[in-house]
């Protein structure tokens, strides 16, 4: 055997090593799930795992902007007519937000902490300057009074009194520093003198500069990566007791900073809000890509605050009959000491239609109030977010209240949030670098068989060659006729010239 047939096979058989390797990694995935089971031990809520330090101190600046509803003809309205807002906004907010007393639990495998988030205001990102600019809106600390009081007509009457000689109205002027962090009401205090328990302050966001929402126990996913960040309890709580149904009632899902890794489209997250006294989900919508990462986009889809005609499911939110309100909204009273609030998308987006023309200023965009996360698929990452979410009092006729009297059950909108997040460009570097050896690990099995792609074609190219050589060879030792005469001879011997013999002497 010649050197060149050695290396034909030679080249036969490592080309076809290869093929049959690489491509039964490839169907096998062998590398991609030695990645993703990679993956799962590394995205853990453990001391010294990849994601622990960010997770307690997030690097992404966070931005809160609050966005009022001023309301222009409220004289207009209490005598009946359709109330008039202009929104005013964004007074803009840094957010810093850290877990503070993180500790493990259960033997590891849970961890606690706090959510503490703390808020410094930005002048060059608002529309103003929040200690001067007045807002008109609803009076919410005289309507939760007055909401106290409306199932008796003699307190509603002595209520409506009180409020005359202390100077409140079921409107009122107010700066916007004083709406969010703030300001002694004259109702609150004239009643807080025979409740002490009573708070005389009010405000927005009052307490809630620099504090938290309570403890939060976290599974930290080692058993499960699906359960990565899943809260277990909540102020020692696994059950909330607002609403009426055990569905209603349970927490599930993240606290909305942590995600598990390998998300898939079909998927339904679910997050606890304690802003919102519950759970809510969360569906894909679309493919998007932020600083060069790959996410998903999922939303919260109209299914969330759908009436309980639209989504049975929804029927436990439902204290009592008349607090179902509609598609669209939620009434959060039974975790506001019995306050008249309503939590609803900016401007009524996703709401019916009926709550959007009651209110004359209100113009639901999906672009400007679509409450939205994207996340990388493959790390579960947060790469870009919004949170928004309205404020809204249930403003009614009530008995003995004078001034209600021209009053239709109303809806009214006071402000709206806007929470939103990107990933800065030093966490996006270090993502886009994981990313790239994730590919490369996981798609090794196509460099084994492009590798061996080229083996074949090599292979090919020698395999002709070697062909077209023989047949060369064979054409040149091939039996060619010393002349014509070999031709015609009808024998089949061979034809031998003889040449005369020459005597040596002549």
């Amino acid at each position: 055997m010649t050197r060149r047939s050695c290396a034909l096979y030679a080249v036969g058989i490592i080309c076809a090593h290869l093929l049959v390797i690489g491509i039964g990694l490839m169907v096998a995935q062998v590398f991609r799930t030695i990645m993703h089971n990679r993956l799962k031990k590394e995205i853990v809520l453990v001391e010294g795992s990849r994601v622990f330090e960010s997770w307690k101190t997030p690097p992404p600046p966070v931005y809160m902007e609050y966005f009022f509803f001023n309301v222009t003809n409220v004289k207009e309205f209490l005598n009946g007519a359709k109330p008039e807002v202009r929104q005013v906004g964004p007074y803009a907010y840094r957010e810093y937000r850290y877990k503070d007393n993180v500790s493990m639990v259960e033997d590891g495998k849970m961890v606690s902490g706090y959510n503490t988030k703390s808020f410094v205001f930005l002048r060059e990102r608002s529309v103003g300057d929040p200690t001067v600019d007045n807002i008109t809106t609803v009076n919410i600390p005289a309507w939760a009074v007055m909401n106290k009081v409306k199932d008796s007509y003699f307190k509603a009457t002595m209520m409506s009194v009180w409020m005359t000689s202390v100077g409140s109205d079921p409107f009122t002027t107010r700066t916007v520093d004083e709406l969010l962090w703030g300001y002694e009401d004259p109702l609150l205090s004239r009643l807080a003198r025979t409740q002490p328990d009573l708070e005389k302050i009010f405000g927005l966001m009052y307490k809630k500069n620099g504090s938290n929402d309570g403890e939060f126990v976290y599974h930290t996913g080692q058993e499960n990566y699906l359960d990565y960040g899943r809260v277990v309890t909540w102020q020692g709580q696994s059950q909330l007791t607002f609403w009426t149904s055990n569905q209603s009632n349970s927490i599930n899902g993240s606290d909305g900073s942590a995600f598990h890794p390998l998300l898939e489209k079909n998927e339904r997250l679910y997050i606890f809000t304690p802003d919102l006294c519950r759970s809510i989900y969360m569906e894909f919508e679309k493919d998007v890509e932020v600083k060069g990462i790959p996410a998903y986009r999922f939303t919260p889809p109209r299914s969330v605050l759908a009436s309980k005609e639209e989504n049975p499911a929804n029927e436990g939110f439902c204290v009592s009959p008349k607090e179902c309100l509609g598609t669209g909204l939620l009434k959060v009273s039974p975790c506001r000491k019995g306050a008249p609030v309503v939590a609803s998308f900016p401007h009524f987006y996703l709401a019916e239609s009926k709550f959007v023309n009651a209110i004359g200023g209100m113009s639901p965009e999906r672009t400007h109030h679509q409450t939205f996360l994207d996340l990388n698929p493959t790390t579960g990452v947060i790469v870009r977010a919004s949170k928004r979410a309205q404020i809204n009092v249930l403003l009614s006729r009530i008995g003995g209240m004078p001034r209600t009297r021209h009053l239709n059950d109303t809806i009214f909108p006071v402000m709206f949030i806007n929470e939103s997040v990107v990933i800065d460009d030093a966490s996006a570097a270090r993502v886009q670098k994981l990313l790239l050896i994730v590919t490369l690990v996981s798609n090794f099995p196509l460099f084994i068989v492009g590798l061996g792609g080229i083996m074949l074609v090599v292979f090919i190219i020698l395999l002709i060659r070697a062909r077209k050589q023989k047949t060369s060879t064979e054409d040149d030792t091939s039996y060619v006729p010393v002349n014509s005469k070999e031709k015609d001879d009808p024998q089949n011997g061979t034809y031998i010239g003889l040449t005369p013999k020459v005597d040596a002497q002549a």
